[in-house]
């Protein structure tokens, strides 16, 4: 797959579980990728990371050899943020943390040498508005929300604010939509966007649920996965997602909205004190054999 835009250097700030996914697509699509780090170690974790999941698609058939080697040689990593000067595009993929956020945009806004270059906010639910207006170039920011795991899951909510420009708007849909073969879908900046202010209560309710002992963890996803035909029930999609993102992400909620049903429930936030966040710890709702499969 080509690039249909003029975006063919990105850029990526954190290396996790979506940094590296992002990482990952773009470069499949034949992009000169820079992932960006916080330590030298947190950087080659990252390459891993990405060299892993490749590896995994070969295996599946997915992805032949040759094209998943061509996809890891694109992809440089790094712990110096400066490495990302010359980038067109750099997707931010930090941690779900609004002071975090706004100092990576803040640092890139400074640092990017080319003016028309676009900064892009991986985040779930908070205000992009609020990154944008942390840089010089609040029309060239935008939201780039993709879902996890990335080389999967096909869809991307393009998030604009009340700054966004129209031209960028248009650059950064063509560029998920033509260049990464992503389904896009089109949100103003509210809390949560159009996926997660749908799916974070139906999360919720399902972890009041559990909490209130009506149910089991398991008969609660059982139910929902053989009642509703969902691929994945609501307790294991949050173990997925990671319960100290689903947790974020309803606080966020809960502030725009003050609605009760965006509250995190009190299982929640002990659970995530208590380092038990899912399948990257082993351990949420349910438990997890080494490599995050269900035990």
């Amino acid at each position: 797959m080509t690039a249909a835009t003029g975006i063919r250097r990105v850029g990526v700030v954190g290396g996790g579980q979506m940094g590296a996914g992002i990482a990952e697509v773009c470069a499949r699509a034949g992009l000169d990728t820079v992932v960006c780090e916080t330590s030298g170690p947190a950087a080659t974790a990252a390459r891993e990371r990405i060299a892993v999941s490749l590896e995994r698609a070969v295996q599946r058939g997915k992805f032949d050899r040759l094209s998943a080697e061509a996809a890891l040689d694109r992809i440089t990593v790094t712990s110096d943020l400066t490495d990302l000067a010359d980038r067109r595009l750099v997707v931010e993929a930090v941690v779900e943390d609004a002071g975090t956020k706004t100092e990576v945009f803040t640092a890139l806004d400074k640092i990017l040498t080319d003016p028309a270059a676009i900064l892009a906010t991986n985040t779930s639910s908070l205000p992009v508005m609020r990154l944008g207006m942390a840089t010089s170039r609040a029309d060239r920011v935008v939201g780039l929300h993709f879902f996890n795991p990335v080389p999967v899951l096909p869809l991307v909510e393009v998030v604009t604010t009340l700054h966004t420009a129209p031209a960028v708007t248009k650059e950064v849909t063509d560029f998920a939509a033509e260049t990464l073969g992503k389904s896009v879908v089109h949100s103003t900046d509210r809390a949560g966007f159009i996926v997660n202010a749908l799916l974070v209560p139906y999360l919720l309710s399902a972890v009041r649920m559990a909490e209130s002992g009506f149910a089991s963890a398991t008969d609660v996803d059982h139910g929902m996965e053989l009642g509703c035909a969902h691929p994945m029930g609501p307790l294991r999609l949050a173990d997925l997602i990671g319960l100290d993102t689903v947790a974020s992400i309803a606080e966020s909620l809960y502030e725009e909205f003050k609605e009760p049903l965006y509250a995190p429930p009190p299982l929640l936030q002990r659970m995530v004190e208590a380092g038990l966040l899912g399948r990257k710890t082993g351990r949420g709702f349910h438990a997890y054999e080494r490599g995050g499969e269900p035990r």
